[in-house]
């Protein structure tokens, strides 16, 4: 009703210049949706690009129930029984550094991967029973910050 209304008011003042311009002006707005339905492909372009990198072709493995006093070096040592470890990596706590108690094994061959999961995961590693399957992505996320840095309040304490 009303947004239309005012539409053809506009559209009626400026009857001379329609063929020149479009329906009253209305071309800037149509422009700025072509704009923003540009970048809203761009940005959707670019995530299935981000999308595909995070795809596991299915030699990266997700390790939980690792011991604290576990090492890289031992992680690659368990897993190098079924096959060569390209990658072995148990992640910390970005302020004390300690094992968060999981990791990612990367394995040269998806052959190599599944004898993995078939054998070891359930197996015990420095007495504790671990879990292994197939990674949902290629590689761990990059670590965050481990901390809220967006808005603070008046007092300076977390919203």
């Amino acid at each position: 009703g009303a947004v239309s209304q005012v539409v053809t008011d506009r559209g009626r003042g400026e009857a001379e210049d329609r063929d020149s311009r479009g329906f009253g002006g209305q071309d800037r707005g149509r422009s700025g949706d072509e704009a923003k339905m540009s970048y809203s492909r761009y940005r959707s372009r670019s995530r299935s690009v981000d999308s595909s990198d995070v795809e596991n072709p299915g030699n990266n493995l997700f390790v939980t129930g690792l011991s604290s006093r576990l090492t890289d070096r031992d992680l690659e040592k368990h897993f190098s029984t079924e096959g060569e470890v390209i990658d072995a990596s148990i992640v910390l706590d970005p302020w004390t550094r300690e094992s968060r108690g999981f990791g990612f094994v990367t394995m040269a061959t998806l052959k190599e991967a599944e004898r993995c999961i078939k054998y070891l995961d359930r197996s015990v590693l420095e007495g504790r029973v671990i879990t292994v399957e197939k990674a949902k992505r290629r590689r761990g996320r990059t670590p965050t910050p481990g901390r809220y840095l967006g808005a603070k309040s008046s007092r300076g304490k977390l919203l």
